[in-house]
C-alpha cells in the first residue's frame, strides 16, 4: 500500500496550491480518503475528506469556502485545492484512507497514511 504526496511547497499569503496524492496497492474505490496536517508543536488535524464515490464531502471549519478536496477513482487520485491561503494554513500535510463509511474527522479512523507534505505560507 503506497499513499504519496506531492505538490507542497512555499507560497505567499493570499496564493494558492494543489496537493495531490497517489494511491496505489489497494482497492482505491472501495475507501474513503481524507487530508490532514500538523504544524510544529501541534496535533494531527483534521482538513477534509471524500466519501468512496466522491459525492460527499467534509471540511474542517477552518478551511471551508477555501480548500476543495476532489477524487478522481480512474485514477486513484485524490487532490487538495487550496485557495486564499493563509499563515495558519502551514503544516506537513498528509493524505489517508479509510475502509470505515463514517469517522471522517478522526484520524484513528484511516488505515493508511502517506508520508506528507509540507506546505509554508509565508506573509
Amino acid at each position: 500500500v503506497q499513499l504519496v504526496e506531492s505538490g507542497g511547497g512555499l507560497v505567499q499569503a493570499g496564493g494558492s496550491l494543489r496537493l495531490s496524492c497517489a494511491a496505489s496497492g489497494f482497492t482505491f474505490s472501495l475507501y474513503a480518503m481524507g487530508w490532514f496536517r500538523q504544524a510544529p508543536g501541534k496535533e494531527r488535524e483534521f482538513v477534509a475528506g471524500i466519501s468512496r464515490s466522491g459525492r460527499s464531502t467534509d471540511y474542517a471549519d477552518s478551511v471551508k469556502g477555501r480548500f476543495t478536496i476532489s477524487r478522481d477513482n480512474a485514477k486513484n487520485v485524490v487532490t487538495l485545492q487550496m485557495n486564499r491561503l493563509i499563515i495558519e494554513d502551514t503544516a506537513v500535510y498528509y493524505c489517508a484512507a479509510r475502509s470505515l463509511a463514517v469517522g471522517t474527522t478522526s484520524s484513528s479512523n484511516y488505515n493508511y497514511w502517506g508520508q506528507g507534505t509540507q506546505v509554508t505560507v509565508s506573509s
